[in-house]
């Protein structure tokens, strides 16, 4: 059963741009910024880590909320979610410096080696690095979605919503149609026959996972800053889903329509991005540097992260009201299991692409514990397994 909407309707935190709720948002983004190996999920979790679990910045309900609005508009769910935290911490102040600290250290360490790579040739190898990192990052996704998901199922109706959500992503279907899906569904459970003719205008939304980006002229083009600080605005507005996306984003610009790049230099870039820190987004600073040296760097990065700050700024102004509506907060309630349901499904992968033998079950049981049983900081646990898997690999190498 869902708890009485006006349960719902507590007054936020007063968020304050003083300077001790600013240094506390610039200390805790540029933490996470240098630590937040695995990806969205995992970015998110170790965020419910510090903000809900330790902090105490504001409560499950609320974190969920957010996670959930984030997953209805485009860009990098977990950089949004940083820019929205430090917003609700300390104000407008604390939304620029969220999302810039927690980008910062990614983007300083891809221009290092864009730099290498463009110098030398070749990508810098962080195998043994990542294969103790990710069985401990396993462990901190799944601690936060037990937390997060006793919150968010509130019956039975949204516990077969999110199972369903879950094994439709694992079948491949759109995560854009299913976060939409999961709050129009919930929607028309909980807000009756009334709901039907309005719920269908949420469909207009979907077709924006599947945007196509080709708008400018075919064909090859000259080399402008311009140029490509515009393709990667474009992008940064209408991306949703994974890396795998952007992937196929950038090969339709730079390499089949504008031919900056070739196809090899873009699977390098993709890998920089999964091999570094913090967002996959920060791929572009690596592309712009290949194409263009330091200006097109910054120019990219600023392009493909601009959008995010901008619907953030917009979405904390709407999503205090929805919660004030029964209808739209059902209608975010079958989001938030979606987006949950969307977190499972990555942890999934991830888990049976990471823990392949014996040293890396180990360390993902022990981890699990530890995340369970103790109050021990994620970022210790990261840093634990990454030193443990270089260790692992000086032993057996």
């Amino acid at each position: 059963m869902l708890r009485p909407y006006g349960t719902y309707l507590r007054r936020p935190t007063i968020a304050t741009g003083t300077p001790g709720r600013l240094r506390e948002v610039a200390w805790l983004f540029l933490k996470l910024g240098v630590i937040g190996f695995g990806g969205p999920a995992a970015h998110i979790a170790m965020m419910r880590d510090e903000v809900v679990r330790r902090r105490k910045w504001l409560d499950d309900q609320d974190f969920l909320d957010m996670v959930g609005a984030t997953n209805l508009i485009p860009g990098p769910n977990s950089t949004e979610m940083a820019i929205h935290l430090g917003k609700r911490r300390a104000g407008w102040p604390g939304l620029i410096l969220g999302g810039a600290l927690f980008i910062t250290p990614a983007v300083l360490i891809v221009l290092a080696v864009a730099m290498a790579y463009v110098r030398y040739g070749g990508t810098p190898q962080a195998e043994w690095l990542l294969y103790g990192i990710k069985p401990v990052i396993i462990a901190v996704v799944v601690q936060a979605l037990w937390a997060l998901g006793r919150r968010a199922v509130k019956g039975p109706v949204l516990a077969a919503a999110g199972v369903a959500a879950l094994v439709l992503y694992l079948l491949g279907v759109n995560e854009v149609l299913l976060v939409f899906a999961g709050g129009i569904v919930m929607a028309l459970v909980y807000g009756g026959k009334r709901l039907a003719k309005k719920g269908v205008a949420g469909l207009a939304l979907l077709p924006l996972g599947s945007l196509s980006l080709g708008t400018l002229p075919a064909g090859a083009a000259p080399y402008s800053l311009l140029t490509l600080f515009l393709n990667f605005l474009k992008i940064g507005s209408v991306l949703y889903g994974s890396g795998y996306v952007l992937l196929a984003f950038l090969r339709g610009d730079f390499v089949d329509r504008l031919g900056w790049l070739t196809d090899q230099q873009l699977l390098d870039a993709i890998a920089i991005g999964q091999f570094t820190p913090g967002p996959v987004l920060t791929t572009a600073t690596f592309v712009g540097y290949v194409v263009g040296g330091l200006p097109a760097a910054l120019l990219a990065t600023v392009g493909i992260f601009l959008p995010a700050f901008v619907f953030v700024a917009l979405l904390s102004r709407i999503l205090p009201l929805v919660r004030r509506s029964p209808l739209a907060a059902a209608a975010l309630d079958g989001v938030n299991v979606a987006s949950l349901a969307l977190m499972g499904g990555v942890a999934l992968q991830l888990g049976r692409a990471s823990i392949i033998d014996p040293f890396t079950i180990v360390l993902a049981l022990v981890a699990t514990v530890l995340v369970f049983r103790t109050r021990l900081n994620s970022a210790w646990l990261v840093a634990g397994g990454g030193a443990l898997g270089i260790g692992y690999g000086w032993v057996v190498g």
